[in-house]
């Protein structure tokens, strides 16, 4: 009988994550189907989109309310497939409002649940521990101070370490590099990172580009905007030169581990990129914007002393985060020429990264250990 592992993931960044975790999975057992909520990461390794994972893609309380009918019409279609085709397990990548009324439905089918990259609840809504406690059979856990807290919840959860640490480095050495895309070396490199979804770019991207005209207007900068692989092919040439107008901001595409690797500073969007951004060791600002309505309720719910997961890691704030209305191209710049002008500074903010980068690695590889954890929970399905 040949072996059915559901998957599913909702962002670039669990995407990611799981595509690396089949990949895995795949080597121990060859011949097992893998099919379920996948984007293009996952649909490369074989992994069979009954639901493409860019469907998913809303940022912001209030933003998601108008495409839930839609949501949940492909949410049914998933389930339906599921149970005409029962997998064997299930494995399910962040993204929890999808994820977690997945694991919901598969836990009622009696379908084992691994739970990849553990929903945020120690900052907010922590209602759904309920939900953990009872669908989920293992939680993994990329951050290290999340194992201890679940386990005082009762949720069964391991912490594997974070699935980027000792994988994030530049392809190309610093001068190739350079040299391939003519960017001269006698100058210092700002990357912009204003994040992977088009949502979260356009509202980025207008303080950015003021904070670059101010900037470029006082010193001789290169400025690298790093764009997702594939970013062009789907959403068009013109989605960035359309923005950036005439701001000298070159754009790479598929390269964004060398663009950072490479820069002296980094204007990077809260989220995985400024986690990758760490370590990388590059010192950055970090910045987020939402919906106002969004952001309102969101202070209303989550209580976190940080918003930026490398400050919240250290437990210090070790780098400079611009949210909401912060975020003005005039304190983007007046941060960037600090940090540029300080390089005191940026070797204090390097250390603090390092500092991060070492509590996010553990021994041995977190999608070998990860794997474990699948194939333990199968040899217990398939014995019991």
């Amino acid at each position: 009988m040949r072996l059915r592992i559901f998957v599913s993931a909702g962002e670039a960044s669990g995407d990611s994550y799981a595509a690396s975790l089949v990949r895995t999975l795949r080597s121990r057992f060859p011949s097992a189907e893998f099919y379920g909520c996948a984007g293009g990461r996952m649909q490369a390794v074989g992994v069979r989109a009954i639901l493409d994972a860019g469907e998913l893609s809303v940022v912001g309380l209030v933003e998601v309310i108008r495409h839930l009918p839609r949501i949940y019409g492909r949410f049914r279609e998933l389930m339906s497939y599921a149970r005409r085709h029962r997998p064997d397990i299930a494995v399910l990548t962040d993204s929890p409002d999808f994820n977690l009324p997945v694991a919901r439905r598969l836990h009622r089918e009696g379908v084992p649940v691994v739970y990849l990259v553990a929903p945020q609840v120690w900052a907010w809504r922590r209602g759904r521990l309920s939900q953990l406690r009872r669908n989920v059979d293992r939680l993994l856990c990329i951050f290290p101070f999340e194992e201890q807290f679940f386990k005082e919840h009762n949720v069964a959860a391991t912490y594997i370490g974070h699935p980027l640490a000792g994988r994030v480095m530049p392809c190309l050495e610093r001068g190739e590099f350079f040299r391939k895309h003519r960017i001269p070396s006698d100058r210092p490199v700002i990357a912009i990172l204003p994040g992977s979804r088009t949502g979260e770019i356009s509202r980025h991207l207008p303080p950015v580009l003021e904070a670059v005209n101010r900037l470029n207007g006082r010193r001789a900068v290169s400025f690298l905007l790093a764009a997702p692989a594939g970013f062009s092919q789907k959403f068009g040439n013109s989605f960035y030169t359309d923005r950036i107008g005439r701001a000298p901001i070159q754009v790479i595409e598929g390269e964004t581990w060398d663009v950072v690797g490479h820069s002296d500073l980094a204007l990077a969007a809260s989220g995985t990129i400024a986690t990758e951004t760490a370590l990388l060791g590059v010192p950055m600002i970090t910045f987020y914007k939402v919906n106002h309505s969004s952001w309102l309720l969101g202070k209303l719910l989550v209580r976190v002393p940080f918003y930026t997961m490398v400050n919240l890691v250290a437990g210090r704030a070790v780098v400079p985060e611009l949210m909401q209305s912060e975020l003005t191209g005039e304190r983007l710049a007046r941060e960037a020429e600090r940090l540029l002008d300080d390089e005191s500074a940026r070797g204090e903010m390097r250390l603090g990264l390092r500092q991060v980068a070492t509590c996010l690695t553990t021994d041995g590889d977190p999608m070998e250990r990860a794997a474990d954890i699948v194939q333990e929970l199968l040899q217990r399905k398939f014995t019991t």
